[in-house]
């Protein structure tokens, strides 16, 4: 019988050593000795696929760490890199080369913008930006003769605004194109890209996956097609996640369930509350029924998430002074952490970008993005609003 997530997040495990531990221990080793010369040629040659040669290429921690995830996305294959920018931008240029064309979302988090954007092009990489309300034949007119992948997020960041990815799947398939998500606000325990037809599911560990702000860590997930593509170009330039990281990314999987749900549920009662507060000007949660994409939500996602976005009345100024007021959450750019989180990303997570890129992507002046960590509902409550009526 096939094994509910939640065990699997919890039971997918390395093989146990000779002396029988029951939680996998850490193998803080940099490389990895043989019986002989033709164990270490067979190795290198890629024929024993058991072997371990060097932290930078694979580690014990690291396979527990891709395993499990694979097993909560249902992909094939996986690579864990340092941080999810290095996940985000090794999924990419693994197979896009000089001369291809990427598609995009353009709600996209800020340093997936400058990676699109100024990096990119460097090497003979385009890009055409696709709106996060644009029709699938908006997406289709968008796919050119040298498209090679289509890269969104969803929910996006910082928007919360959703993609319909059986589309996105559907516009891939037809072209022949990779289909590329960023699924780091919803989880696997929110949403499965790959059920609904996606190549590739990128994350940033670092959010919920770890879920204490200990420890950076990002996966690409796919194919094993791919991801042979991908281990050649991160065995070489090395953006691999540390044996530490990575045991400590994997034990955070078993308690991931848990937690989510905690989140989603401080999130939509917060959502709710922000709805009738004079001073807000619009609220966005994906399970909110006044969400634009409240029923394409629904339709993917098993839960909502933990991420609330507000715009309020006063613009750049009042984003700024409502952060000065808070008290109890925190102030920093992190998301998925156990403590809640404040932030004004106009100033902040997507400063770098033009007041136009800012407008085109939906990032208001006002707009505040929470991120719901696991106190009591009340607290986070109370800290929003004395911060809301003390920056009037």
């Amino acid at each position: 019988m096939e094994k509910q997530d939640a065990t699997k997040a919890i039971r997918v495990r390395n093989q146990k050593t000779q002396y029988n531990e029951h939680s996998t221990p850490m193998f803080l080793t940099s490389s990895f000795t043989f019986e002989n010369a033709e164990d270490m040629r067979a190795a290198f040659a890629g024929e024993d696929d058991d072997a371990y040669i060097y932290s930078r290429f694979i580690n014990p921690n690291f396979r527990e760490l891709i395993d499990k995830a694979c097993a909560l996305e249902g992909t094939e294959d996986g690579y864990a890199t340092a941080t999810g920018m290095a996940a985000v931008y090794a999924s990419i240029v693994s197979v896009v080369g000089h001369g291809d064309h990427v598609v995009s979302c353009r709600n996209v988090f800020g340093s997936s913008h400058t990676i699109i954007t100024k990096i990119l092009p460097r090497f003979g990489i385009t890009h055409t930006f696709v709106d996060v309300n644009a029709s699938e034949e908006e997406w289709i007119a968008a796919v050119q003769d040298n498209t090679k992948m289509i890269f969104l997020e969803t929910p996006t960041n910082p928007g919360v605004e959703i993609v319909d990815l059986e589309m996105i799947a559907r516009v891939g398939k037809k072209h022949g194109v990779l289909t590329n998500v960023d699924n780091c606000f919803a989880t696997p325990f929110g949403q499965k890209p790959a059920e609904f037809g996606i190549d590739i599911v990128t994350h940033s560990a670092t959010k919920y996956i770890d879920g204490q702000g200990r420890v950076l860590g990002g996966l690409i997930l796919g194919p094993k097609t791919y991801i042979e593509d991908v281990i050649t170009y991160c065995r070489s330039t090395g953006p691999t996640i540390s044996p530490f990281n990575a045991w400590t990314l994997a034990k955070s999987f078993e308690t991931l369930e848990v937690r989510y749900e905690r989140h989603s549920y401080n999130a939509l009662k917060l959502a709710e509350a922000l709805e009738k507060n004079s001073e807000i000007e619009h609220v966005k949660y994906p399970f909110l029924p006044s969400h634009p994409h409240y029923n394409l939500a629904k339709k993917q996602m098993m839960l909502g998430g933990g991420i609330v976005t507000f715009e309020l009345k006063g613009g750049f100024s009042r984003g700024k002074r409502f952060i000065d007021q808070i008290e109890t959450l925190s102030i920093t750019a992190n998301l998925g952490d156990s403590r809640t989180i404040v932030t004004h990303p106009a100033s902040t997570t997507h400063s770098k970008l033009s007041d136009d890129e800012r407008k085109e992507a939906r990032i208001h002046p006002g707009m505040i993005r929470v991120s719901c960590g696991l106190e009591s509902i009340i607290d986070i409550l109370a800290d929003i609003e004395q911060a809301l009526n003390a920056s009037k």
